[in-house]
């Protein structure tokens, strides 16, 4: 039989619960709430144009123990870039913002490469840098991943451009950075793969989400994948456009291919989950 020995004591629980934010909003904690384990993940970039590298993810973040006030605070859900129209780059996401007492930020991918202007160096159809970066266009450089740096890293590098031989005109894009590998180098015989992103248990179930753009090719029959995690894929024969990332995972929108003026396609928006313990 169970027995009370000196004063009465109230022992006060409560309840395990997870708020996943697909939109911007505010988040208020439960009333014993100090810390959660977090995730944010920015909004992925949009595919190059034509022959166009994929579009790298957002930056992705998961951090254990992050203090939260007992007030509530602003969560910032940052979108997609919009897919290139024919010989652009695309557009690079936008940051994803926890604005706690000490807020974390995720930065956006970076768009994927392409110019329609030559450029003997390549320096203009680069990737463009960000969470994790976008694949490059011509034998030029995949923009760079984790920018600006944080520890652990948010994100990884977009893969080379490439040509068939060095033959003009065929032109095979990089894929675009994902959460946890860097995007393939066009081989000149196909668009590179979109880096993989990354999985988490911390919504309840084990997802994978930010995986960056397949690269656009001269060769659409080797029609290149998104990483796993939302990446979209490179165009095909027919659409030749790049394929969208989907929604809430901040995957990277795939590369155009040739031979039609394709667009690329978008990128996924962003999202952050918020669990805080019993």
């Amino acid at each position: 039989m169970p027995r009370l020995v000196g004063a009465a004591q109230t022992v006060q629980q409560q309840a395990e619960q997870i708020t996943t934010f697909n939109s911007s909003g505010t988040f208020t904690a439960q009333p014993l709430s100090t810390v959660a384990n977090v995730l944010i993940i920015a909004g992925g970039a949009g595919g190059g144009g034509t022959l166009g590298g994929g579009g790298g993810a957002g930056g992705y973040r998961e951090i254990s123990n992050h203090p939260i006030p007992s007030s509530g605070f602003p969560v910032a859900i940052g979108a997609g870039g919009a897919g290139a129209t024919s010989g652009t780059k695309g557009a690079d996401g936008s940051n994803s913002v926890l604005g706690a007492s000490s807020p974390l930020t995720s930065t956006g991918g970076g768009g994927g490469g392409r110019n329609n202007n030559p450029d003997p160096a390549g320096t203009s159809f680069s990737g463009v840098s960000g969470g994790s970066g976008g694949g490059g266009y011509f034998n030029a450089t995949g923009g760079s991943g984790n920018v600006p740096p944080v520890s652990p890293s948010q994100g990884n590098p977009g893969g080379l451009g490439a040509t068939a031989a060095g033959v003009p005109g065929e032109e095979d894009s990089g894929g675009g950075g994902g959460a946890s590998a860097a995007g393939a180098n066009g081989s000149g015989s196909g668009g590179g793969n979109g880096g993989a992103g990354s999985p988490s248990t911390i919504s309840g179930s084990d997802v994978t989400r930010g995986g960056g753009g397949g690269g656009g090719t001269f060769h659409p029959a080797t029609q290149s994948s998104g990483g796993a995690g939302g990446g979209g894929r490179g165009g095909a024969a027919s659409p030749t456009n790049g394929i969208d990332a989907t929604a809430n995972t901040g995957g990277g929108g795939g590369g155009a291919s040739f031979p039609a003026a394709g667009l690329g396609g978008d990128g996924g928006s962003g999202a952050v989950i918020v669990k805080e313990p019993e």
